[in-house]
């Protein structure tokens, strides 16, 4: 029985290494970096309205977030499991979203002669990456692939407190005997704390529709909201029904008490 046991588990524990090497893998992280701390400084907590079971998207916030994905993030990030159709769920106009679109171009096949064509994007395409391939997109970056942004804010580790930490992290001074190579970047809330992008915002660097100001911090609260969103779309709704599902359990128990006390208190 012993023996049985310590198969048992070694089993347990052989699945258990086996099951988060997968999960690692999946999010691109080596295992021993994962094993060791991280090698970026832990973001301070950020409040968030859709945190907590009755979390919910301010939707003006997510607007204004598309806005700074589409002025500064498009350049160089895809959303590839989005449609512009998807846009709608931020309360925009079917007409709008459409304008939306059409503004945009995607690959159409080919001419005649073999060259490329392209078409104005329609409702259904996806906001896909500017770049042609990775091999490209990567040539273009010093050598690192931007990652498509649809599943950012669930997939990136630190998740959204350290994406907005990251957005609004540059211009700190590297500490003593830092050294930044060319063509990088100190950030201390990157990888090794240091990055191939760019600062990506600016104040007044976007010019949002409502008149808020468009300072750096603002930016990037929006727009990790708005990749909060487009990674659960549908969250507001869950909670919604989360809710609900609870208050008919609560009422549901409550008539059940009554009707035990009433059917008790006839029996003689």
């Amino acid at each position: 029985m012993r023996e049985q046991g310590h198969r048992h588990g070694h089993a347990a524990r052989a699945w258990s290494r086996l099951s988060r090497s997968l999960m690692l893998a999946a999010l691109g992280m080596p295992l021993a970096a994962a094993a060791a701390s991280p090698s970026y400084r832990t973001p301070p907590p950020q409040t968030w309205s859709f945190k907590g079971p009755l979390g919910h998207f301010d939707m003006a916030a997510v607007q204004r977030g598309y806005a700074v994905y589409a002025q500064v993030c498009s350049a160089c990030h895809g959303m590839k499991s989005v449609t512009y159709g998807d846009l709608a769920g931020m309360g925009l106009k079917a007409a709008d979203v459409q304008a939306l679109a059409a503004a945009h171009h995607v690959p159409a096949g080919v001419d005649g002669g073999g060259h490329p064509v392209m078409r104005p994007a329609n409702m259904d395409d996806h906001l896909l990456s500017p770049y042609p391939d990775a091999r490209a997109a990567a040539a273009a970056n010093h050598g690192v692939m931007p990652p498509d942004q649809s599943r950012l804010a669930v997939v990136h580790p630190g998740g959204v407190d350290r994406i907005y930490a990251y957005l609004a992290g540059y211009g700190e001074t590297p500490p003593p005997g830092t050294t930044v190579p060319p063509g990088l970047f100190y950030n201390p809330y990157a990888a090794d704390r240091q990055t191939a992008m760019p600062p990506p915002l600016h104040d007044g660097g976007v010019t949002y529709p409502d008149g808020t100001p468009a300072t750096v911090a603002q930016q990037a609260r929006d727009v990790t909201t708005f990749l909060a969103w487009v990674a659960s779309p549908h969250l507001t709704a869950r909670h919604r029904a989360g809710v609900g599902a609870v208050v008919f359990l609560l009422v549901l128990l409550i008539l059940s008490i009554c009707l035990k006390r009433r059917t008790w208190s006839n029996v003689p």
